[in-house]
């Protein structure tokens, strides 16, 4: 998400660089590009003018101090207001009810509302180590009740069944009651996908709402939608008390006008973003944390928490051990690294939350995406065992057999070992005194410019 306001604004933000003092004459052009950026980005009007009414503000007459450029204090500035906009820090779910905490979640058909509801059980089962009980009040699409039950069992979540021939109503009442007899945490109610123009839809769901009343009302919306996913959720908001937003698909969205927009227009927080398609890809929405990537300064915390929760550190520890003996670092070692940053959503999903990935091109970006990893899998799921240990033996022969078992050509078989080298000799530099620097010193080679320091973003 917000890969082309990033890239508008990292071109925008140098030319203001290298001034002794910020005035209202030399930032002018500067805030036309900001605007034009925000505008192309799909942000809508009304937080477009104010947000640019507030740098303006704080930003004309600021002395520089001696250890700040100019291009430090605005971009300092424009952070700042970005995270206003967006609503500044994190908010969680209030949950704190007497059990069960009923959490409703609307939106509109299609927004990805059933996916959500899976997504969220799994993280307030895992994260906040809650039970979840979810249960579908979607009555007009059938196929919604058995995704839901088929997604529960995929997360692990208790299910409660209902039918179509029943009133939404009457299906929560039931799931809420059975939840109290099980000493369940916390009951998610999925509804069925409505237009804001469909005043019987909307009845409808303002009378289960009445009904049931909910600690958490959450608005399901579409982010590729962009501003218009702030109308929306306004419009609903108008019928429903809402407590929040789960802004969906922004791993599609390239332009980010719906989270510059929502806070702004609904006046309610986004709590969370869908990035991916896995049930596990459901992140809290850090306003501050995406202040950062706008900017193309990363978002440094967010990879640590998803490195805490996703990797296997008994793995890790055991391959560290067998380096640091000597014994080395195998293709099936590699392949189990494949297979712990595929967890984590993709070499491009990390990267992405990495200081200058803004400037990596286009060509290194498509070297990094799921295709290359299911590649880079298949070929070592088609080496033997002894291969594996000892890829030195892989010659001619060897790399057309395992080229035809992949479905491959001998080229990536190539390029796989060549890669395989590199983050062997990587591990060797670990062993020793200094060890982690040398791998860094090392790591920082083999990256495109704008890695690690490499030539990152300079405003």
């Amino acid at each position: 998400m917000f890969e082309n306001l990033q890239e508008r604004l990292g071109k925008t933000l140098k030319n203001i660089s290298g001034r002794g003092r910020l005035t209202e004459d030399n930032i002018k052009d500067t805030l036309r590009e900001v605007r034009m950026a925000f505008l192309e980005a799909d942000v809508a009007l009304p937080v477009v003018r104010e947000f640019v009414k507030q740098v303006k503000e704080r930003a004309v007459g600021v002395e520089v101090t001696k250890s700040l450029s100019p291009g430090q204090v605005f971009i300092k500035i424009v952070r700042e207001e970005l995270e206003k906009a967006m609503g500044e820090a994190n908010e969680e779910l209030s949950l704190n009810a007497q059990p069960p905490a009923v959490v409703m979640v609307a939106g509109l058909q299609g927004a990805g509302k059933t996916t959500s509801v899976a997504k969220l059980a799994k993280f307030l089962k895992e994260r906040k180590k809650k039970s979840v009980l979810v249960v579908s009040a979607d009555v007009y699409r059938p196929a919604a009740i058995k995704q839901l039950e088929t997604l529960a069992t995929e997360v692990d979540v208790d299910f409660f069944p209902s039918d179509i021939s029943q009133k939404p109503v009457d299906i929560a009442n039931a799931a809420i009651s059975h939840a109290k007899k099980k000493f369940i945490d916390v009951v998610l109610v999925d509804t069925a996908g409505r237009l804001h123009v469909d005043s019987n839809m909307m009845d409808e769901i303002k009378d289960l709402h009445k009904a049931i009343n909910p600690i958490e009302t959450l608005f399901v919306v579409d982010a590729m939608t962009g501003q218009d996913a702030a109308n929306t959720a306004k419009a609903f908001d108008e019928a429903l008390p809402l407590t929040g937003v789960i802004l969906t698909k922004t791993d599609g969205d390239a332009r980010g006008g719906a989270a510059l927009s929502i806070r702004h227009i609904t006046g309610k927080p986004i709590k969370f973003m869908g990035v991916g398609e896995r049930t596990d890809a459901l992140e809290p929405f850090h306003p501050d944390r995406i202040a950062s990537r706008i900017l193309g300064m990363g978002d440094v915390l967010s990879l640590i928490e998803e490195v805490e929760m996703k990797v296997d550190k008994e793995q890790a520890a055991r391959v560290a051990e067998k380096v640091f003996k000597g014994a080395g670092f195998t293709l099936d070692d590699f392949a189990d690294q494949l297979k712990q940053m595929k967890s984590m959503g993709g070499m491009m999903s990390m990267l992405d939350k990495l200081p200058g990935m803004s400037n990596l091109p286009d060509a290194v970006k498509g070297q990094m995406g799921d295709k290359t990893f299911i590649q880079m899998e298949a070929i070592i799921s088609s080496m033997t065992k002894k291969e594996r240990a000892r890829p030195e033996i892989i010659k001619g022969s060897r790399k057309k057999r395992i080229a035809a078992g992949s479905g491959t050509q001998v080229q990536e078989i190539n390029k796989l070992l060549k890669q395989f080298t590199q983050m062997q000799k990587m591990m060797k530099k670990m062993k020793g005194k200094g060890g982690m620097t040398k791998m860094m010193r090392g790591m920082k080679g083999m990256l495109p410019p704008g890695m690690m320091g490499g030539g990152g973003p300079k405003f």
